[in-house]
Formats: C-alpha cells, structure tokens, sequence
C-alpha cells in the first residue's frame, strides 16, 4: 500500500492521500473533501487515526502522522476558533495509543509538531502537555526537553491557571520517573506564581515541595522554600515547623519532634532513617560553619553516634563536598578547611563581600609590589660590555 508523501503535495492533495490511505485500512471516511475547508478535512481525518496507530509498520505511521503534522502546523494561520480543538484531538490520539513499540514515534512525531508551531504558545502548550503525559507513562522524560528556563520563554503568556497545571503535571511525572532534584524546582517555581491573595489554595503543593524537599538526599539547602508565600500560609502548621528543624536546628531537636509526631512524619511518606541521616549532615555542617577545629567527641554527642560510626560518618560527609576537612586521627579531631552555609542570609552575604574586599586588597597590594619592583628595574643603570 503506497505512503502518503506530502514534501510536493498541496494541502487538497495531502488531505485526499491521507483519506485514501486510512480508507483503505478499514477507516470509515469519505473520499471527499470536507465542506468547511482544510480544518474540517483534518477533524475528520485525525478522528480516524486510530486504525494507524494499530499498525505494526512504525515507519509507515510515522510518515502519516508526520503528514498530518506538516497540514497542522499551518492551521494557526487561519485563525479558526476550531485550532485549539483540532491540535488537542491529534495530540489526544497519541496520548490513548497503546502500542509500545510507537513510543518513540509519538514522541518524535509530537516534538516535530511542538517545534513547527513556532511562537503559537497556547497550540504549544497543548502539545508539551502531551509530551509530558506520554513520557511520564512510558519512562522517557530523558527525551522531553526540561529546561525551566526554555520552558518560561515558551509559556510565559498563557493563562496562569494553565501555567500552574502545566508544572504541577511536569513536577508529579518527574517525581514518577525519579528526577526529585528537578521536580523540587519545577514546584518551586510553581509555588512562586502565587500571591499573598491567593497562596492559601497553593498548600498542597507547598506541602508536597517541603516533602519532595526534605525527602531529596542531595538537597541540603532548603531556606530558599521559607519566603515562598504558599509556604509561608502553612506556618504554625507541623510541617512548616519540620522544615524550619531542617532550614536552621540541630538532629536533638529533629529527634523531639519526631517523637511527638511520628504518625505525622510516617504519613508524609518521608523514611526517618533517612531523615536522621541528612539531619547529622546538616548538624556537622552548621559546626564546621562556626569552628575549625571540632573533636570527634563533639561529633559523637551532638550527633548521638557511638565511637565507632564517628570515622566513617566523617569520611561519607567529606564525599559530598558540603566539607572540606581533614581527620587528625592522631588528636581525635577534623580540621575545617570550608563548609558550604545551611542558609544564606544577610550575615552571610557580609562575610562574603567581607572576603572578596580582603582579595580585593590583596591583589591591590601585589599590583603596587609588581609595578614598583619594575619602576626600581629600569631606573638601574644598565651594564655595559
């Protein structure tokens, strides 16, 4: 059966392969051309597709889907109030097909379709939504481009109901395929489309960003969460207080509240093995920020670890890179070199332009050294042979 080619075919003659084609595997369509013009003929041509997407010859339907792509990516242009409807339908088809080996193709077939509409942001968005629905199913978010900053450009404009939908969807499919770290900023940036009038509606998924958060082993720094103002609605609230242990307070105080809310932290879902964990990263942390110097009996009781975990909890610290240290074994001791803050506030915005004036000086000091080491050598005589 011959493949509908639409390179040199204008959009009737498209329309009438693509008819014929789905005709002849068993779709109930006419042969003639619609009446309302090239929008009516790709209703009724997309409303078909179905027989396709049953095809076990994924290069033939990936060249009619891509056919179709070619007529839909020139039906913004007119303007018809029937667009929006017609790109969601095309993008439904491939939302519902279930055979595993068109994965790929969908995808593919959706991205070529997402590039060509070009500036159209609201067809756009139709399209990326069905990208994420189909990648999310089917495990192939690596394909799908995730790039907060690209996405911003794209969708910057529509409907904020829609825009909160759209990160809702990407955040919940990259927490499904194991991506936390950027699931906690796409809700980030989800959290701050809202406003002090209507951030109450948001706790949910402020709620959700503090436990995908918390719950992220390579997240240790979370005050970035507290100005948010979905978050700030959930003060007084016990999981506003947990994430404020987190931001700022030592494992003790991690190790109360837990046990005055144990069916609380079990039912966010969060492993408290795991929360002990980052909780004695997060305490060593903040006592390297204030002491060069701390003892491995410090360790043992502010992080209530027995003798022997003290070496091994160190060495697994120093692998993260939040410190750098050195272990005198010998004086039973960890020498800081550098520690990355638990939160960065106005003191630390000080020390640090407190440190780059000290660099600043210094290097003022070798420039005035250099030039004047050069001054004093060509003011001396020169030898003569």
């Amino acid at each position: 059966m011959p493949i509908p080619t639409f390179i040199d075919l204008q959009e009737v003659e498209q329309c009438d392969e693509l008819r014929q084609y789905l005709k002849d595997l068993g779709a109930i369509i006419g042969t003639e051309n619609a009446t309302t013009g090239i929008i009516g003929d790709l209703e009724e041509i997309v409303s078909v597709l179905d027989v396709c997407l049953n095809d076990e010859n994924e290069g033939d339907v990936e060249s009619v889907l891509n056919s179709i792509v070619s007529l839909l990516i020139q039906v913004p242009q007119t303007g018809d109030a029937r667009c929006p409807k017609l790109i969601a339908a095309f993008c439904d088809k491939l939302v519902k097909c279930t055979a595993n080996k068109l994965v790929a193709v969908n995808l593919r077939v959706l991205q070529n379709l997402f590039e060509g509409l070009g500036d159209h942001k609201e067809f756009r968005y139709i399209v990326y939504h069905s990208l994420i629905v189909i990648a999310g199913k089917t495990n192939q978010m690596h394909i799908v481009p995730t790039d907060l900053d690209k996405i911003k450009t794209w969708f910057t404009g529509i409907s904020i109901d829609k825009y909160q939908d759209l990160f809702r969807l990407l955040h919940d499919v990259l927490l499904q395929t194991k991506n936390s770290e950027l699931a906690s900023k796409v809700m980030i940036e989800l959290l701050g489309t809202y406003t002090e009038e209507n951030a109450s509606q948001a706790r949910s998924d402020a709620q959700k960003c503090i436990v995908s958060s918390l719950a992220d082993p390579a997240t240790f720094l979370l005050d970035n969460l507290l100005p948010l103002k979905p978050v700030k609605s959930l003060e007084g609230q016990p999981i506003h207080n947990l994430l404020n242990i987190f931001v700022a307070d030592k494992l003790a105080a991690y190790i109360a509240f837990y046990k005055s809310n144990q069916a609380f932290v079990d039912s966010l879902g969060l492993q408290h093995e795991q929360n002990l964990k980052k909780m004695r990263l997060l305490t060593f942390m903040q006592l390297a920020e204030s002491k060069k110097e701390i003892s491995f009996d410090e360790v043992k009781t502010d992080l209530q670890l027995t003798d022997d975990e003290v070496e091994p909890f160190i060495i697994d610290v120093l692998k993260t890179k939040l410190v750098r240290a050195k272990i005198d074994q010998l004086n039973q001791k960890i020498l800081v070199s550098s520690t990355m803050h638990r939160t960065f506030g106005r003191q630390q915005w000080q020390q640090l332009k407190d440190t780059l004036s000290l660099w600043q000086m210094n290097l003022t000091k070798v420039q005035l050294t250099i030039s004047g080491a050069l001054r004093t050598q060509t003011q001396l005589p020169q030898m003569t042979a």
